[in-house]
């Protein structure tokens, strides 16, 4: 990441967000001070200006939350929030896992059927022609990213059961440390926020492994298969209960 992006970008925001009304008297820097924005986020004045000078760059999920609130960043502001984190880490991300030829050939055998195979954090690592006609995901390859988009709410009649069940999906997953889980957690909390964090955080049940969702016209029952491995993938097959 270019030096210290994250810290311009910040102080570019704080200084081009309005102070209160009763606050705007006598001020000789634009926008808010450091104060007035560490009183809003919740977090010390010292921790801002460390931010900010890029001395500390390792921000929490929560503290980074706090502050896309403050400084009430649009969607496309929190996107690119988490990609300046992202930017500025060291770890080149692992490349996608290898399935078996086998796998795929479970998957063929089961078209026109939708069915996929998952990550434990919801990466869609292969899939039928008939899942990708009717998911909605379009290039999208994550089910749980995917459901805290804006394009879900109209694609999923029941959003709020499966906004549910995948912020629970992830939560387990990154639970019993896989690490892509975590990441993606840490992704949405900027991008989709309360709608992703409420759940998250609260989720205290493991997502169902069977059962109905509607996707679109579209009501389907669906089976979870888990393979055989250490990764802990697993085959969702969705099916119309008729």
């Amino acid at each position: 990441m270019a030096d210290n992006a994250l810290g311009r970008f910040l102080r570019a925001r704080r200084e081009a967000t309005p102070p209160r009304a009763r606050d705007t008297h006598r001020r000789r820097t634009p926008g808010l001070r450091r104060g007035e924005l560490a009183d809003r986020a919740g977090i010390s004045v010292e921790y801002l200006t460390r931010l900010e000078r890029g001395t500390d760059r390792s921000p929490s999920g929560q503290v980074l939350l706090s502050l896309a609130e403050a400084l009430s960043l649009t969607a496309d502001e929190r996107v690119h929030l988490y990609r300046l984190i992202k930017a500025d880490s060291t770890c080149a991300p692992p490349g996608p896992p290898q399935l078996r030829p086998t796998v795929h050939k479970v998957l063929a055998a089961l078209e026109p059927t939708a069915a996929c195979v998952l990550s434990p954090s919801g990466d869609v690592l292969a899939c039928t022609k008939g899942f990708r006609a009717i998911s909605g995901l379009g290039d999208e390859p994550n089910l749980v990213r995917f459901a805290f988009s804006p394009q879900a709410k109209a694609h999923y009649p029941d959003w709020e059961s499966i906004a549910n069940d995948r912020a629970a999906a992830l939560r387990a997953a990154a639970d019993l440390g896989d690490h892509a889980a975590t990441a993606l957690a840490f992704e949405l909390s900027l991008t989709a926020g309360a709608a992703f964090t409420d759940r998250y955080d609260t989720a205290a049940a493991l997502p169902p492994t069977s059962g109905t969702e509607h996707w679109g016209p579209h009501l389907l029952e669906f089976e979870t298969l888990h393979l055989p491995g250490e990764a802990e993938h697993r085959v969702m097959v969705y099916f119309s209960p008729h």
